[in-house]
């Protein structure tokens, strides 16, 4: 096992607990589905409130999952040779 393979394992396991982290801060979707049931209406606030955090945290989601899977295929690569 070289240096390499040891950096890019623990930018690996890095990658995967702040994916982890992120998927948890986010609010669940199903909670409109409930409101809408039990006829609660959304409010403007709140919204504008879900597309400013739950966006932000969705974009910063896919830009991690992207680096992780690169991440995964380059320390596949790296260890076939």
């Amino acid at each position: 096992m070289s240096a390499l393979d040891i950096i890019i394992g623990i930018l690996v396991l890095l990658a995967s607990i702040i994916v982890i982290a992120v998927v948890l801060l986010q609010q669940g979707h199903r909670a409109g589905i409930n409101g809408a049931i039990s006829g609660a209406a959304d409010t403007f606030l709140s919204k504008t409130k879900a597309r400013t955090a739950d966006a932000q945290l969705a974009r910063i989601t896919k830009f991690i999952a992207i680096g992780f899977f690169v991440l995964v295929l380059l320390a596949n690569v790296i260890s076939a040779f």
